[in-house]
């Protein structure tokens, strides 16, 4: 019986090869190149990436913080480097999702089975 960690090499080998990997790479190398781009969208990460700290730690996040954020988005979607990127990134996640969904069905049915039970 082959080893399932083999199987898992071979599926990070398959995501590295597919288009969606491919075209998120190279959307992120193109924002990362420019200098403007880069900062835009590393400030964008940055807030988001604080407001999930603060979610994280039970902290509220304000109405205002949540507006700041909604505009910070609208501005970074006119990019259309940074626009192309987060769309290359939103297709990359649901290729991811549905990998997930389908490696987690053999557990999804054992504990399917045990509340039929």
């Amino acid at each position: 019986m082959p080893n399932i960690y083999d199987y898992a090499y071979d599926l990070e080998k398959a995501i590295r090869n597919s288009d969606e990997y491919k075209s998120l790479r190279e959307a992120f190398e193109k924002v990362m190149n420019d200098s403007g781009s880069k900062k835009m969208f590393e400030n964008f990460r940055n807030f988001q990436t604080e407001l999930q700290i603060k979610q994280m730690q039970g902290e509220q996040i304000t109405e205002e913080q949540v507006k700041d954020a909604q505009k910070r988005y609208e501005v970074i979607q006119q990019h259309p480097a940074i626009s192309h990127l987060l769309a290359m990134e939103e297709r990359m996640n649901v290729v991811m999702a549905d990998v997930s969904q389908i490696v987690s069905k053999p557990l999804d049915e054992v504990y399917r089975e045990l509340e039929e039970k």
